[in-house]
């Protein structure tokens, strides 16, 4: 199992989230420990890995590198990121970050050198298109490409392998220094498809999960995810399709973008791809749907797809930010959570109860997708496993709307997103969903629930370790009844003595560890539900485990 279908990401923007400077002053201040403050809001949000982007040094905005090996000045340097990473690891929180192979910046150094010496450097053969019989746009004695008619990004030779080699050499110091744990990898479809050969060889040497996924904004994705080279891709296709559903009234825009992809006949059912609703280079979603109600309904549908969900910094308040004039400055503004302007904070705690019922549910890690009922304003779809079986139901319009489907199951249907109210179920199921909000039913056998009061913990495999080792990451505090150190007797006779709390690392669901007080003092977990639950027995209702007085 891939760390990743366990995953929800938060994607910052290290730049604009601390408040740097446009560009580099090269004064060195540690603005990236902000992110200190932020782990308690991570962890009530379920997030369990950081994406980064650009945090190496730049001359501006993080894209145009100087040096592939050195912190960015703005945020901190070497040592303090170290710290974080090492911090974050520590709260069960893996590490991604912005991999930009295609291009540098114009002050990197083997620029620099042939803007010194000119055809005796011996860099002349690490840019593309090096010409010395013309000037370039921006005054020197050569002309080189920029990425995308952007000068100020000098396209790198990746067929030199002394290039090649540099990069390769660069991101094995970023999982020796930083212990990272995957990579985006900046404008992939320029970059040659060789060189992430080359790249997922030596990242998969050197950790076996780590993983690698590319922006890419159109065509078939297959074509930069497969066994050879990436793991996944940005998903833009659904990108779209999250808001302007919503906005033309069109639930079959998203349902056919989904099923194009991962029904039974999908072009990328075997993919894990990245879901996401914004990021640094678009305009907020928030900006982008008309009718903010529907935000918890787009989100919905962002956490119950195939794929991992990403939520860009911000947005979990429905921050608001428009890509405009050319310029992405509205959309990579600073975050400081004691300081938001009209937060939506029916949004934050909607998304907080997706990201539990996310890692609560092996249907929505690795089940099939399925359509079950399209309308313009109503949707209903499953996420099945052989074991699970979830349906989603959504309806975007100002009224009731009636939803059926057929569930081939007899039972019960929880709706775990709205507490856990059950339903019968025989076969064919109806139910009356409310004006622009979602239910997430569950099919089972009446016991299955979702605890949305208790503390969120995140379980991780731990990398310390060759093998996957399941790790408690912070301490569960109990506010009910069960006390450790306490003594209990079950219904049978037999004494026992809690000595803690742990969470199950698949489904998150709260234990209790007890030791046997006499014989050979075995350790017994069983379900903190269970364990303080009351049975009947001989006609009589009694406690599971009474506590005995000392």
């Amino acid at each position: 199992m891939n760390f990743i279908n366990d995953a929800v990401i938060y994607n910052i923007y290290p730049l604009g989230f601390c408040g740097a400077p446009h560009r580099n002053d090269f004064e060195l201040t540690y603005r990236l420990d902000k992110i200190y403050d932020f782990i308690p809001h991570f962890k009530k949000m379920g997030i369990n890995t950081i994406l980064f982007n650009p945090v190496f040094e730049s001359t501006c905005h993080g894209y145009d590198t100087i040096d592939y090996r050195k912190i960015d000045s703005r945020l901190g340097d070497n040592a303090s990121f170290k710290k974080i990473c090492d911090t974050l690891h520590e709260n069960g929180i893996r590490i991604l970050l912005d991999g930009v192979f295609n291009h540098v910046g114009r002050d990197f150094f083997a620029f620099k050198d042939i803007q010194q010496n000119g055809m005796s450097s011996i860099y002349t053969n690490w840019f593309h298109n090096i010409r010395f019989d013309r000037m370039s746009a921006k005054g020197d004695n050569f002309s080189y490409e920029g990425w995308a008619g952007h000068y100020d990004l000098v396209k790198l030779n990746l067929q030199n392998n002394e290039v090649c080699d540099y990069l390769l050499d660069s991101v094995k110091f970023w999982i020796d220094e930083f212990d990272i744990d995957g990579l985006r990898l900046d404008a992939a479809d320029c970059v040659d498809i060789e060189f992430f050969k080359k790249l997922r060889y030596t990242c998969k040497s050197k950790k076996p999960d780590f993983w690698l996924f590319g922006e890419i904004v159109s065509g078939d994705y297959n074509r930069w995810a497969n066994a050879e080279t990436l793991d996944s891709v940005t998903n833009y296709e659904v990108y779209k399709a999250l808001f302007s559903c919503h906005n033309d009234k069109n639930y079959f825009e998203f349902a056919h973008s989904v099923d194009r992809q991962f029904g039974d006949w999908g072009l990328y059912k075997n993919l894990y791809l990245y879901n996401f609703a914004d990021n640094h280079d678009v305009t907020r979603v928030a900006s982008q749907i008309r009718d903010k109600e529907l935000l918890c309904n787009l989100y919905t549908l962002l956490f119950t797809m195939p794929g991992v969900p990403s939520i860009y910094y911000g947005s979990e308040f429905a921050i608001e930010g428009k890509v405009q004039n050319h310029s992405d400055k509205d959309v990579r503004r600073e975050l400081n959570l004691n300081s938001l302007e009209n937060p939506d904070m029916r949004l934050f705690e909607h998304i907080c109860k997706l990201s539990k019922i996310k890692h609560s549910l092996e249907a929505f890690k690795y089940g099939k997708y399925k359509n079950e009922n399209i309308q313009l304003e109503s949707l209903c779809y499953s996420m099945k496993t052989e074991g699970q079986s979830v349906f989603v139901l959504l309806n975007q319009s100002g009224e009731t709307r009636n939803i059926g489907f057929n569930t081939g199951f007899n039972g019960v249907l929880t709706d775990v997103l709205n507490n856990n109210a059950k339903y019968d179920c025989n076969g064919y199921f109806s139910i009356d969903v409310e004006p622009k909000t979602s239910k997430i039913l569950i099919a089972n056998d009446g016991s299955f629930a979702i605890n949305f009061d208790e503390d969120y913990s995140i379980c991780v495999e731990n990398n310390s370790k060759k093998e996957n080792t399941p790790i408690q990451l912070f301490d569960i505090e109990d506010e009910e009844e069960i006390v450790v150190g306490a003594k209990y007797r079950h219904f049978k006779g037999n004494e026992y003595e809690v000595v803690g709390f742990a969470k199950d690392s698949e489904t998150l669901q709260k234990m209790v560890i007890y030791k046997a007080l006499y014989g050979e003092h075995e350790l017994w977990v069983r379900p903190y539900d269970m364990f303080k639950e009351t049975i009947e027995r001989d006609g009589k209702t009694i406690k599971r485990f009474c506590k005995i007085d000392n």
